[in-house]
């Protein structure tokens, strides 16, 4: 049997994992899926596709394609008896210095007061970003690693300013699946942090131990933060710290960094193995006389003592080498700069090895690393009860992933949300700011006006700089309330849940459940829509969403289609609007056809991800997040929309020679404007007028309204439809929703992906824009409709 066909509720073994790509079978044997392991179906998503099993203590994804690589053995009843637990007692942490760990130190130590700098590693979902809130308070701030967009945190460590720590991204393995997974090793090998901080999930030590191995063969000083202990504790379950230690040779925290509970004395073992370079006192997991009879360990022994020189020329520890030629991982093989008959030797030694395994080289690592965190587990980890987090999970799950009532539960969910944020909270908070920032431009423009300020400076200042700035800047209090409740609902599980739901749909048009909610954002506001995709797995995924985010209609063109459709349509005001939803919709859709066939040619990245339990969201966390949104809003505003609305402001101001026009029409912005208008004659609407207001709407949508005004002295039906027809406005609104988003989020996407792809976004909005709007245009011709 597949374990794409398991019944929910039974249990299983695994007996082999098959793939052609040997990335994602390793991906697979790394979450856990080694033979030998038994695995649980737990259900399938409400549209049949992806499935979620139980395995190591902890429920785990993946698509029925991937699942069907899975060959199963021994199919079962789920077991329900006792769990076999390790006898231990209850033992005290030792303080600094009296630890059961033998670390292997350095001659010299770190003088005291000089400049440490620590990695932050650990699992997705295992309290990673409370620990850094917790050791940097407000300390931080946030940014890119190198020539990457994987997001980066740095801050200082509270009443410690000489220690900083970078937080890198959640991974599940060492392995170069994800580009998180690559910037975490990397940075270690490359940057050389001083020590890292790995942090481990209490509750499901088994899965976490499996990073927390691939660190120590890193081979620079470590420390463990065990998280979570007082949900251990509290269902019943126990460690004892002091064997762990020993066992694995590096010092081991219990803490709880929701609770703020033993944050202390882990900084000081933090800074005691950096300043004395205490670096792990094991970096071996083979078992010499194991059930392989010890063939991997002579393997790894083998290859290690044949590259010894060149990994101490290339700066990477000689066991991590090994261990990754052994995987076949080519940024290592590369990196060490091997010659044939060396490559000839080492391969000669893997395929020695595999024969008398009787195994393949992945699964003899992935079981190796297994065997050894299940030998460790069963001596000192008191597994707990189920927990009430778990109990509390599967009863909420039952609605919000069930079969029939996922999609609804939803749908009112994200309503909920919008309508807070839209039309209740935002929309408040907006009209606040908008009075503020207008009562700021008055007080300005009064100002300079009693000062005698020469106009033209005087507008400038007022029309250009405050107003342009200004109009952005009433977007803010919407981007911090949406991005509180989406804060909410990530750190609460519910986004995991959401992406579940909704893979097998995107997968068609060649996305992931995750980029749904990016998407679904962009109803809202593109710029804080394109800032999520942070959160993809993939570059693949997350330059797909980012060119496709703006084809979902944003909150700032309902101005625009509530004027036109009001003016135009208004027994069918709700239909017409409707409609261009939908046609935003459609194109997305389809250009996201086009662009997996083209541009982005391959399949998503496999969706294999943890479900955590929902928890009650860190109201430090959630605000923190918040405020760093905002603080990338307001630079954002200062800066791209700074210079944008002084250009535009310039065009309106002077004309060819400089020369300050009193009418519009002789600037040099209608210039602009009708140098583009012949392009947009095709579509119906060659006007200048139009086409300048399609400029300016560049720098918001709500701009075009504006500019309408001004141009044509008001907005009413009349006088809009001295320049459109009901049809040519239709075509006209059709064009606005699909051509390129407003400079801000251009330059979201320039921020995230860099000037490349904001250019190609930029083009590609445009090219579907006019082709869509020449479509509809034509169509309209063909049914007498212009």
């Amino acid at each position: 049997m597949k374990l794409d066909t398991l019944e929910i509720g039974k249990d299983a073994v695994v007996a082999s994992v098959a793939s052609d790509d040997q990335a994602l079978r390793q991906h697979i044997l790394d979450m856990g899926l080694t033979p030998g392991t038994e695995v649980t179906m737990m259900k399938y998503a409400p549209m049949g596709d992806p499935l979620e099993i139980r395995l190591r203590g902890y429920e785990l994804t993946l698509r029925k394609d991937d699942a069907a690589r899975i060959e199963l053995v021994d199919v079962h009843d789920t077991d329900t008896g006792p769990r076999a637990n390790a006898a231990i007692g209850t033992t005290e942490h030792p303080a600094l210095g009296e630890g059961t760990y033998s670390p292997r130190a350095a001659k010299t130590a770190v003088p005291e007061g000089a400049p440490l700098h620590f990695a932050l590693a650990g699992n997705q979902n295992c309290g990673k970003t409370t620990l850094f809130n917790q050791l940097t308070g407000s300390n931080q701030h946030v940014g890119n690693f190198p020539g990457v967009t994987v997001d980066r945190k740095d801050g200082t460590i509270r009443n410690h300013p000489e220690a900083s720590v970078t937080d890198l991204p959640g991974i599940y393995s060492l392995s170069p699946y994800t580009g998180e997974e690559i910037v975490s090793r990397q940075f270690i090998l490359d940057e050389n942090p001083d020590a890292i901080i790995d942090i481990i999930d209490a509750t499901n030590i088994e899965r976490n131990l499996y990073l927390t191995l691939q660190l120590m063969e890193l081979d620079r000083p470590m420390v463990i933060a065990l998280n979570m202990m007082d949900e251990v504790t509290t269902n019943g379950g126990a460690v004892d710290v002091n064997l762990l230690e020993s066992l694995l040779g590096v010092p081991v925290v219990p803490i709880s960094a929701a609770r703020n509970e033993g944050i202390g004395e882990l900084v000081d073992h933090a800074l005691h193995v950096a300043r004395f370079r205490e670096r792990p006192g094991r970096l071996d997991f083979c078992a010499p006389d194991g059930p392989d009879g010890g063939a991997l360990h002579r393997c790894i022994h083998g290859i290690a003592n044949l590259i010894e020189d060149h990994a101490a020329t290339a700066h990477i520890p000689v066991r991590f080498a090994a261990t990754k030629l052994v995987e076949g991982d080519e940024l290592v093989t590369e990196a060490l700069h091997l010659d044939r008959n060396e490559l000839d030797a080492i391969e000669h030694i893997i395929t020695q090895m595999e024969g008398e395994a009787g195994t393949d080289r992945l699964s003899a690592l992935a079981d190796m690393r297994f065997s050894f965190i299940g030998d460790v587990c069963g001596r000192c980890v008191v597994k707990p009860h189920e927990s009430r987090e778990h109990v509390r999970s599967v009863k909420i799950d039952r609605i919000l992933t069930g079969r029939y009532t996922a999609i609804p539960a939803f749908l009112v969910i994200m309503g909920l949300v919008f309508w807070l944020t839209f039309g209740v909270i935002g929309a408040a908070l907006q009209g606040l700011m908008e009075d503020g920032i207008a009562a700021i431009i008055a007080s300005a423009d009064a100002g300079l006006k009693a000062f005698g300020t020469n106009d033209v400076v005087r507008s400038l200042a007022v029309d250009g700089v405050l107003t342009g700035v200004g109009s952005v800047l009433t977007f803010l209090p919407i981007i911090v309330v949406l991005f509180l409740f989406l804060s909410i609902l990530e750190d609460s599980g519910y986004m995991a849940r959401v992406a579940f739901v909704m893979d097998k749909v995107l997968r068609r048009f060649g996305l992931s459940g995750r980029s749904f909610v990016p998407m679904l954002v962009g109803f809202g506001c593109t710029v804080p829509a394109i800032m999520s995709t942070r959160t993809l797995p993939s570059e693949h995924d997350r330059k797909m969403t980012v060119m496709l985010t703006p084809f979902m209609s944003c909150s700032a063109k309902l101005p625009v289609y509530g004027l036109l459709c009001g003016a135009f349509f208004p027994q069918a005001t709700v239909p017409a609007m409707v409609s261009l939803y939908l046609i935003g919709i459609v194109v997305g859709c389809i250009a996201a056809l086009v662009l997996n066939r083209t541009a982005f040619k391959g399949d998503p990245v496999p969706f294999i991800m943890e479900l955590p339990n929902y928890r009650l969201p860190s109201v430090k966390t959630t605000v923190m997040l918040a405020w760093d949104k905002a603080k990338d809003f307001i630079t954002k505003a200062f800066t791209i929309i700074f210079a944008a609305t002084v250009v535009i402001w310039f065009l309106q101001t002077f004309d060819i020679r400089f020369n300050v026009v009193a009418d519009q029409s002789q600037s040099l912005l209608a210039g602009l404007g009708s140098i583009i208008a012949p392009a947009l004659a095709p579509l119906g609407f060659g006007d200048w007028r139009a086409s300048t207001a399609l400029v300016t709407g560049l720098i918001a949508k709500e701009s075009v309204i504006s500019t309408l005004t001004v141009l044509l002295g008001a907005t009413s039906p009349a006088a809009l439809s001295t320049m459109f027809s009901p049809f040519t406005a239709y075509v006209f609104l059709v064009f606005t929703l699909l051509y390129p988003p407003c400079v801000a989020a251009i330059g979201a996407v320039k921020s995230e992906l860099g000037a490349r792809y904001a250019v190609a976004v930029f083009a590609f909005q445009v090219t579907v824009a006019w082709i869509v709007a020449f479509v509809v245009h034509s169509a309209g011709i063909l049914l007498g409709l212009a």
